[in-house]
Formats: C-alpha cells, sequence, structure tokens
C-alpha cells in the first residue's frame, strides 16, 4: 500500500514538472489554441468570465543583457503571428518577464523589465499593436521552479490574456 502512494506521489509530481516546462518551439496554431478563451459549450457558460490565459516561453538572451537571441526569434515570430489571428486578434496581452534568483535582487527586477520590453518589442516590430501588449518585470518574484532557483526554467517570458 505505501509503495502505492510513493508511486502516487511520484507521477504527480513528474506530471506537474513536466507541465511547467516553458515553451521552447511552438507552431501558430498550438500558440493560438493555448491563448484563445475556450469556447462555452452550453448556454449556461456564456456568461461566466474566463480565466486568463497564460503560456511561457523559453525566450533566450545574451548573458546579463536583453538581446534576443537568434533561436528565440522564431518562436516569437510565431508568436506574433498567431497574435493577429482571427481567434485572438481582438485580446490584449501582458509580457512578463521573469529572471531565476541568481545575483540581487533590484538588479533582476531591472533586467526582467528590460527584457519584457525587448520581447514587446519584437512583437510590435512583426504587426502586432503596440496598445494591445503591456510589459512587466518581475525579476525571481514567481519562480517556476521555486524548490531550484537557479534553474534555466525559472529565466522566461509568460504571455497572458488581459481580457
Amino acid at each position: 500500500m505505501k509503495s502505492r502512494f510513493v508511486l502516487i506521489a511520484f507521477l504527480l509530481a513528474t506530471c506537474g514538472a513536466i507541465a511547467q516546462q516553458p515553451i521552447n518551439s511552438a507552431t501558430v496554431n498550438e500558440l493560438i489554441d493555448k491563448l484563445a478563451p475556450p469556447r462555452a459549450l452550453t448556454r449556461s457558460m456564456r456568461n461566466l468570465t474566463p480565466e486568463p490565459r497564460k503560456i511561457d516561453l523559453m525566450i533566450q538572451f545574451d548573458f546579463n543583457s536583453a538581446r534576443l537571441q537568434e533561436t528565440s526569434k522564431p518562436l516569437l515570430a510565431s508568436l506574433a503571428e498567431a497574435m493577429g489571428s482571427e481567434r485572438i486578434k481582438a485580446l490584449r496581452f501582458k509580457v512578463e518577464g521573469h529572471t531565476d534568483a541568481v545575483g540581487k535582487a533590484g538588479y533582476n527586477q531591472q533586467l526582467s523589465e528590460k527584457r519584457a520590453q525587448s520581447v514587446l518589442e519584437f512583437l510590435s516590430n512583426k504587426g502586432v499593436e503596440r496598445d494591445r501588449l503591456t510589459a512587466e518585470g518581475k525579476g525571481a518574484s514567481e519562480l517556476l521552479l521555486p524548490d531550484k532557483p537557479d534553474a534555466m526554467e525559472n529565466r522566461r517570458v509568460r504571455i497572458t490574456t488581459l481580457n
């Protein structure tokens, strides 16, 4: 009985870790599906306000910099294209920059703000209207993996729907 409990706990922990992994690559349609509000299935659900949708993207920057690495630009280009799609073109988005917990909190906060702004600029240059985007730096205040404060997965950009 105890071994079953341990196995179930392990599986739940593993599933949670997998679900938390930031996205390294995705198609335009996959990004649309992740950001689009769920379609109401019944009339009784029409008056419910959908929860904001969030996706974590593994966006790479040069070390100690807000300069996007070339390897991250295809994912951001797909995101810009998705944001122009019929299903989500009416939505507004928050671009959050996140860092790991290595370094001083004030510096990490400033760096995360610059990185969020860098992603916002990229999306805007790809045709996403600026008034649909807002940037916010979170520093290390919302670690994706709090038990691993220096993990690469903590260094990410989160896209959240605002409406």
